[in-house]
């Protein structure tokens, strides 16, 4: 099957990451998953030999009849149910993909790793765990491999807990691309990092709230955090939030973690703060 550059198919050939990949997603029979991209159908396959319910959305037109044809007996059965359409315009709850109810498995485009993960992590459909080859150095950044956080990797962990399972070489697919992959496997995926929480020193007032003030944080990584959060919040709450939390002035986005930023947010996004 001849791949199409714009839509940055590789196709998997590795029997061990396939049998990884369904290993992580601790795939059994009552399961619903979403599958992203099946391309000609590897995983899919190992999907339905775990006899769960697969829900797959192919944007190629010739591989969508390609798999039509190939999973004809599975369709017929009512075991797997093929879209043809984009999964970036997918509403879950269009196919009864319920809060949680169901995991996402797939071999995703490297190009729409970010847009993928923010569609159901943001969504009040989430999923109840993600499991997903992507790009090794995009992986990495996810679990902060090096100590040092991103946006990527504080707007991941603000929704569940992300692992690194192991690297796919770059040989593992047709055609072969120029970087190596990762599976990673998000799990206990809430919102709970956005509720009230035990204690109302936590309060976080909204995602869109919260993720303006990393990105300002991160605005600019050579400059300190507090003189990044300074160009959305007045300067004087921002020392004072610092002395409270007992954080030190020089300080850089990159060496906050999670639970950190949740008290800066909480501090930072109370009263009127903002500029």
């Amino acid at each position: 099957m001849k791949t199409k550059k714009s839509l940055g198919q590789h196709f998997l050939k590795s029997e061990r990451a396939l049998l990884t990949i369904i290993k992580t997603g601790s795939i059994n029979a009552r399961d619903a998953i979403l599958e992203i991209g099946p391309g000609t159908g590897v995983l899919t396959e190992k999907l339905l030999a775990a006899s769960c319910q697969v829900l797959a959305i192919e944007k190629d037109d010739k591989l969508y009849e390609f798999l039509k044809t190939k999973f004809e007996k599975y369709i017929s059965l009512g075991k797997l149910k093929l879209i043809h359409g984009d999964a970036l315009e997918l509403n879950p709850q269009s196919y009864q993909l319920e809060p949680r109810s169901y995991k996402l498995i797939s071999n995703i485009p490297y190009n729409i790793t970010g847009a993928i993960l923010k569609k159901f992590l943001e969504t009040d459909y989430q999923p109840k765990m993600i499991v997903l080859l992507i790009q090794k150095e995009v992986a990495k950044r996810i679990v902060a491999q090096d100590g040092k956080e991103s946006i990527l990797s504080i707007s991941i962990k603000a929704y569940g807990t992300p692992k690194y399972i192991e690297t796919v070489k770059a040989g593992s697919f047709t055609p072969a691309p120029k970087v190596d992959s990762a599976i990673i496997a998000i799990e206990n995926i809430s919102k709970e990092f956005f509720s009230l929480g035990q204690s109302r020193a936590l309060t976080i007032s909204s995602e869109k709230d919260f993720f303006r003030m990393v990105r300002a944080g991160f605005k600019s990584k050579r400059k300190k955090l507090s003189s990044n959060l300074a160009t959305i919040f007045a300067k004087a709450k921002i020392l004072e939030t610092f002395r409270k939390l007992d954080l030190d002035s020089n300080l850089r986005a990159e060496d906050v973690d999670l639970d950190t930023w949740k008290k800066l947010a909480a501090h930072l996004l109370g009263g009127s703060a903002s500029k």
